[in-house]
């Protein structure tokens, strides 16, 4: 695997049709074979959000730049009082060059 570089920047978390709120995020990529990219890395909210949504399956994630990602939380248990998780990355991740070093 290759280390890619990362990425951060603000958008909102989903699940389905329902926004669940606004979160922070900062993700490493890596390219698994040629032309496959995923990333890994954490995301912020506000504790009581964060709490909320921590150990769901089935959350998205909408960067304000449009991509359209699939979170999955990589802990089993969030700290009290938390404002950082970190999750596993899929889906509409910038290809290998629009990484940044």
């Amino acid at each position: 695997m290759q280390h890619l570089g990362g990425i951060h920047g603000t958008g909102v978390l989903k699940c389905g049709d329902k926004t669940l709120g606004r979160a922070d995020y900062d993700f490493d990529g890596f390219l698994r074979k040629p032309g496959e990219v995923i990333g890994s890395g954490e995301i912020r909210m506000t504790p009581d959000r964060l709490r909320q949504v921590f150990g769901r399956k089935d959350l998205q994630f909408l960067t304000d730049e449009g991509r359209l990602l699939s979170l999955r939380f990589s802990d089993k248990h969030l700290p009290e009082a938390s404002d950082a998780a970190h999750v596993d990355v899929a889906g509409d991740l910038p290809p290998q060059t629009e990484w940044r070093h």
